[in-house]
Order: C-alpha cells, then sequence, then structure tokens
C-alpha cells in the first residue's frame, strides 16, 4: 500500500538531480509573476510618485496648493523645503513642500 522508505529514497537518488534545467523551469512561473507584479503594479506606483514629488517641487508664489489635512490656500512665499501658505485673511501658516498633496497654478481652475 505504501511505500518504503528505502524504496523513495532510492527512486529519488536513480533520477539524479537533473541539473539546471529542472530548477529554471520549477522557478519560470515566479520569474514571470514578478515581472508581470514589476510591470502591471511596482512601475507605474513608482511614477505617478514621481509625478506627484515633481508637482509639488514646482509649487511657487500664487499658487493655490492643499495640505496633507485638507486646508485650501495660497502660496505666499516658498523657502526652500517649506511655504508661507495664507488661509483666509490674516491667517498665515508655514508648512513643509512634503505635506502637500495637491497643487494648483493660481490660474488653473478647481475640477469640481
Amino acid at each position: 500500500m505504501f511505500a518504503s522508505p528505502a524504496f523513495a529514497q532510492s527512486t529519488g537518488a536513480a533520477q539524479g538531480s537533473g541539473g539546471f534545467l529542472p530548477i529554471l523551469l520549477q522557478m519560470a512561473p515566479l520569474i514571470l509573476i514578478f515581472g508581470i507584479f514589476y510591470l502591471l503594479l511596482i512601475r507605474p506606483q513608482q511614477q505617478k510618485l514621481k509625478e506627484q514629488r515633481n508637482l509639488i517641487d514646482s509649487a511657487k508664489k500664487g499658487d493655490t496648493v492643499v495640505t496633507g489635512g485638507g486646508l485650501i490656500g495660497k502660496v505666499l512665499k516658498v523657502d526652500g523645503d517649506e511655504v508661507e501658505i495664507e488661509l483666509g485673511p490674516n491667517v498665515k501658516v508655514r508648512a513643509l513642500k512634503a505635506t502637500l498633496s495637491d497643487v494648483r497654478s493660481g490660474s488653473k481652475p478647481a475640477n469640481d
């Protein structure tokens, strides 16, 4: 009914390792799956993050920005990695550029 341990061990030894080809054939589906994940998920996400970084870095005086907390204001001054934002009359805040989530140019209306 069941194979004895000696018989099971001898059949593995009789076949041998088979060389590089069987290992490659076993690894091929895993490599193919990783390639598909890279092309469909990882690469587009990296490109989207790069575009977002470029958009945030291009913030300039007069642009309307949205912070990560949802505050909307107008950029008064850009100083390195910080921006001064006017949220309303007599309300000015300083924020890091990294905390901005969107930059809308001063002339471009917001999409509603």
